[in-house]
């Protein structure tokens, strides 16, 4: 596949990174999935994938063999020499973001080696790897501010929203707003994080805020005193601060545990339980399923259970399956029969309009979760 216009060209095959599983299997919701219309030689829609940052909207999209990125900024637009320099700072905030400095390839052939059930779903499930996400963001999660951006065919603009920082969230006023929006009791939960956070940590004019920056400095504390820490905020329990630790900490032993893993590790792992009935997570049941678990996948495990807990998941159940349905393509056209292995996102239902009533990006907000608790909750099996 050549590199789309105005993009650059990253060397990364799929089994590395792919943006079709690790972007919809539960660990950030904030992304966009834009289809383009299907080029008549090839077997499968070609997606872009967006997310707003803070001064700018990151655009992806992928081949077997590679990824490519581009970013759009608000006006003024920058000149070609700053355009060069921003793209090299969005080129290492995404080796950052997917953490490309490891080797997944490695990692899954470790599992496998450990794992029977591993190694029996390491082929379909390629390329998932962990996120390493901005605290703050994983803590909270909504929408203020705008940039825009122009569709590559330069007929629709979309609007996007970046993460509002802490100061914007411990308002008081905000409690109200988000209720007006459909968070309910949550609200009030977002706004006294942010709001603890502001009078612990302080604000700034400009740049990444003081509280931002604490949150990001638990990286550098063992796991136990960073979890210690983030079950001092509101509305933070053990498995959500996991999550954070996870996804946000750099904790990569950490498996956050719930009803889901459990029946993975009692229907895989010989592990005591019913899969009829939901048993109570107790701080005990919670410790054993981790245990067991971590012994299972070693020092990566958090990440090895984000593959197993993906395949289990009834959105993802035709993920990675080939369909044989005869087709049409190009005689002759060697791109088909590449491209028509990329796997697509899985299709999963959108909640209501009505529930949100504030006007949203199209592309982006409709299917966002209140808070990271949230996140798991709406990916469990029935």
């Amino acid at each position: 596949m050549a590199t789309p216009a105005g993009f650059q060209a990253l060397p990364l095959p799929l089994i590395q990174l792919s943006l079709a599983a690790v972007l919809k299997c539960g660990q950030s919701f904030r992304w966009s999935i834009l289809p383009f219309p299907t080029p008549s030689d090839l077997a499968i829609p070609a997606q872009e994938y967006r997310l707003c940052l803070r001064d700018r909207v990151v655009c992806l999209r992928q081949s077997q063999t590679a990824l490519f990125y581009r970013s759009a900024f608000p006006d003024p637009q920058p000149s070609p020499t700053q355009l060069q320099l921003r793209e090299a700072e969005t080129l290492l905030w995404l080796n950052d973001y997917f953490q490309l400095d490891v080797d997944l390839s490695k990692l899954y052939d470790e599992w496998a080696a450990r794992d029977t059930v591993f190694s029996g779903v390491k082929e379909r499930f390629g390329g998932i790897r962990m996120l390493r996400q901005d605290p703050w963001e994983n803590l909270i999660s909504n929408t203020p501010l705008r940039c825009s951006l122009h569709d590559p065919s330069g007929h629709e603009t979309h609007t996007y929203h970046p993460f509002p920082p802490p100061s914007v969230l411990a308002a008081p006023s905000v409690t109200a707003t988000l209720r007006s929006l459909g968070f309910g009791y949550r609200a009030g939960y977002i706004q006294k994080t942010a709001q603890i956070l502001v009078d612990a940590h302080g604000t700034t004019e400009a740049g990444r805020e003081p509280s931002e920056l604490w949150l990001e400095s638990l990286r550098g504390l063992a796991t136990a005193g960073a979890r210690a820490e983030l079950l001092k905020l509101m509305g933070v329990g053990r498995k959500v601060a996991d999550c954070i630790l996870l996804m946000s900490l750099d904790k990569k032993e950490v498996i956050p545990v719930d009803t889901h893993v459990h029946q993975i590790a009692i229907k895989h792992y010989g592990f005591k339980g019913s899969l009829k009935g939901k048993s109570p997570m107790t701080p005990k049941l919670y410790e054993d399923v981790n245990s067991k678990l971590v012994n299972v996948w070693g020092d990566y495990a958090g990440w090895a259970h984000s593959v197993l807990f993906t395949s289990d998941l009834k959105s993802f159940a035709s993920y990675g399956v080939q369909d044989h349905t005869p087709s049409s393509p190009l005689k002759g056209s060697k791109r088909s029969r590449v491209e028509s292995l990329l796997p697509t996102p899985p299709t999963t239902p959108l909640p209501s309009p009505s529930k949100r009533k504030a006007s949203s990006v199209p592309l982006e907000s409709s299917n966002e979760p209140d808070t990271l608790a949230e996140r798991v909750k709406r990916l469990r099996r029935k």
